[in-house]
């Protein structure tokens, strides 16, 4: 899962960056609203917190042009603005929820838990494949009904193999969704979180294959 976070407030956008990538989202930071509009121009996000005194471009002037451009990507203002009317303006210019400054992290990480789980085509926020178990809104996982320990980057290779079962899945699409821009992949780290999966996955008879030269392939045991 791939969110936007626009905050012109530094110490707040690394504190939210550092909370939603413990929580295996990949993370886009921008500081301004024309920075705003190029990003959601060029780069699908599965979710936008988005604040509102911006510099350049109001964010309620990125919101409506999102929604201008009939996108429905789940938009949550987090905001000082605190009035009943900035609130009521906020969700009339195409806002999915709003939230005011200061807050709880739990408290936002739930929100962005039910926005894309919303978000999701047909609102379905569990994956499963055979006995292999995914609640992608509450990021926890089970095998044969029994929790799995996994790291919030296998948590979110898993979550992509899983929403692409059946189909080849390629290191550059699994970078894509674990990481942010300012994030540096090495050249080794997507095997590295794949190794670590497969092993946990394979005593119960559900394996992820290597298709050489094209990516991985979630695929069940014929005797699982």
């Amino acid at each position: 899962m791939r969110i936007l976070v626009v905050e012109d407030d530094s110490v707040l956008a690394a504190a939210l960056t550092r909370a939603l990538n413990q929580s295996a989202y990949a993370v886009d930071l921008v500081a301004d609203g024309e920075a705003a509009n190029d990003a959601l121009a060029t780069t699908a996000y599965d979710l936008v917190v988005l604040d509102i005194a911006l510099p350049k471009v109001d964010g309620l002037a990125v919101l409506r042009r999102l929604r201008d451009r009939r996108l429905q990507t789940p938009v949550l203002i987090l905001t000082a603005r605190d009035t009943l009317e900035d609130r009521v303006l906020g969700l009339d210019s195409g806002a999915d929820d709003y939230l005011t400054k200061p807050f709880d992290l739990p408290e936002l990480e739930a929100r962005v838990r039910a926005l894309i789980r919303r978000g999701q085509s047909g609102g379905a926020s569990v994956l499963e494949h055979g006995s292999l178990v995914l609640d992608t809104a509450g990021r926890r996982a089970t095998l044969g009904g029994e929790p799995l320990d996994l790291s919030a980057r296998e948590l979110g290779v898993l979550e992509v193999l899983m929403m692409r079962s059946g189909r080849v899945v390629n290191k550059e699409q699994l970078a894509e969704q674990l990481y942010g821009w300012d994030e540096e992949v090495g050249p080794n780290a997507i095997e590295v979180y794949v190794h670590r999966l497969r092993r946990k996955l394979e005593p119960a008879g559900v394996s992820i294959r290597t298709i050489r030269g094209l990516g991985y392939l979630l695929e069940r045991a014929p005797n699982a």
